[in-house]
Parts: structure tokens; C-alpha cells; sequence
């Protein structure tokens, strides 16, 4: 496998396909670039050979490749609301034409590759079935994307990501369902969301499905939850956003104690 070759195609294709103007364009390219990053930092952290640093990079290069088309055509990347599968688009594209040959010149890793983008965003991990390479490589791209995911919510415009604006964050109040569930420690599923806050947190609950100890590590370092409820003004359940706070920074710390 050769990461440099596979990047290399990768931004030809965006480049010749896509309009980096567009801003939820530019948002999936540099959250791709960054999620190659945290999944490098994974496989540092857990020690993985050269082979498997290389599959994850890759892996984590072509895991929102199906986002690009979703954001052109329905100027849109949540997935709840116009009902595209992203992950099964992008199974699609690289290999129902065998375009995954442009990335990796071997098929030996294609089961692993196909299994972690079509199962990176799903709501529950199920390992039934699958091989322990299989697992590991999901799990990193998992945990590589809501790492970013933490990041890029914190400088990214609301809008871009989520078609909502600040207003309907700041000015709407929490579900029971949803706060029910990040009090219990579950990530939200996204038919569960109605209203701004309710999205926002779901954004902030994804700490409950990292699968990793130096994930939460980072997210402890970076001080990510502090900093994505410092980010608005909650004006009808401040109240209750210091509740769920506290939940997350507790959750982190008994996580990391074990």
C-alpha cells in the first residue's frame, strides 16, 4: 500500500469533480485531512505496525467519500434529513467500478476497507461476524471521526455543518429523550433530534462512543467538552446544558481511572 499514491488520486478526484468554494465542500476536504491525522495518532498510540497505520490512513482518506456528492446535490450533510446513506454511497463508488483500484493496487484489504466505510457512522457497533482486522479498523475510523468531529465543531460555522443557525441552538430547549439518553450515556440517535439543542448535544454525546483510551485522552487534553458547551449561549436550559456537562467530564474521568 502506498498512502502518498492513494492521496494523490484522492485530491484529483475532489479537484476535478467538486468546487472547493463551496463551503460544506472545503468542511468534508478538511475534515477528511484531519480525520487521516487522528487515525495516524490511533494507530500510534495503539502500537500498530506500518502496514496497519497505512490501511487505517487510507481507510480514513476515503471514509466520507459518498458526503461529497450528498453536500453537491442536496447542499446538505445531515444525513437524518434527506435520508442519504453516505457510507453505503461511498461503498458504492469505490467498488461497484473498481475505482479502489486507483488507491490500493492489492484487493487483499478490500473486506476491510468495504466494512469500515460502510459501518463508520452507524448508530450501534455490531461485531457479529466480523473478522478481529475488521473490527480494528472500524473501531479506529470510528474513533478518528469523532475525534474530529469534536474539532471541527468548534471552528466551523453551525450552518455549514448542520443547516441550523446559532438562534436555533441558543433559543430552543432539550427533549426529555435526549437528555435522558446523554444522562445514561448514550450516543443520540439522529431521529431522536428535534430541535437545535437536541443536535448540538448529539454533536457533544459522541464522547460516550469512543472506543479507545487515547481517544478520550485526546478529547481530555484538548478540553473539547468544555470547550463545545463554552461555545453558545444557552438561554432557555442553561440549567440543564451544566448537568450534561458535568456528565461528560465525569463520564471521561471514571473512563480514564479504569
Amino acid at each position: 500500500m502506498d498512502y502518498e499514491k492513494a492521496l494523490n488520486y484522492f485530491n484529483k478526484f475532489i479537484h476535478d469533480n467538486y468546487d472547493l468554494n463551496i463551503s460544506k465542500i472545503s468542511h468534508k476536504l478538511d475534515h477528511t485531512y484531519n480525520v487521516v491525522e487522528c487515525s495516524k495518532y490511533i494507530c500510534n498510540c495503539l502500537n500498530l505496525s506500518n502496514e496497519d497505520k497505512t490501511l487505517a490512513m487510507i481507510i480514513a482518506l476515503l471514509h466520507d467519500i459518498g458526503r461529497f456528492d450528498q453536500a453537491l446535490k442536496f447542499n446538505n450533510i445531515r444525513q437524518d434529513v434527506i435520508k442519504y446513506d453516505h457510507a453505503a454511497k461511498g461503498v458504492e463508488l469505490l467498488f461497484e467500478k473498481n475505482e479502489i483500484r486507483n488507491y490500493v493496487d492489492s484487493d487483499k484489504y478490500d473486506d476491510i476497507i468495504k466494512t469500515a466505510i460502510k459501518h463508520h457512522s452507524d448508530y450501534i457497533l455490531k461485531e457479529d461476524g466480523m473478522q478481529d482486522k475488521e473490527m480494528l479498523h472500524l473501531k479506529i475510523i470510528r474513533d478518528a471521526d469523532k475525534l474530529d468531529s469534536f474539532r471541527i465543531k468548534l471552528v466551523s460555522s453551525i450552518y455549514t455543518m448542520a443547516n441550523i443557525n446559532e438562534e436555533d441552538i441558543e433559543n430552543s430547549k432539550i427533549t426529555d429523550k435526549v437528555f435522558n439518553d446523554f444522562m445514561n450515556e448514550l450516543t443520540i440517535f439522529s431521529k431522536d433530534r428535534k430541535t437545535g439543542i437536541d443536535i448540538w448535544i448529539s454533536y457533544i454525546a459522541m464522547v460516550f462512543g469512543l472506543e479507545f483510551e487515547c481517544s478520550l485522552r485526546k478529547v481530555k487534553e484538548n478540553d473539547y467538552i468544555n470547550k463545545l458547551f463554552n461555545r453558545f449561549e444557552y438561554k432557555k436550559d442553561s440549567k440543564k446544558m451544566e448537568t450534561l456537562r458535568n456528565k461528560a467530564l465525569e463520564y471521561i474521568e471514571n473512563k480514564l481511572k479504569k
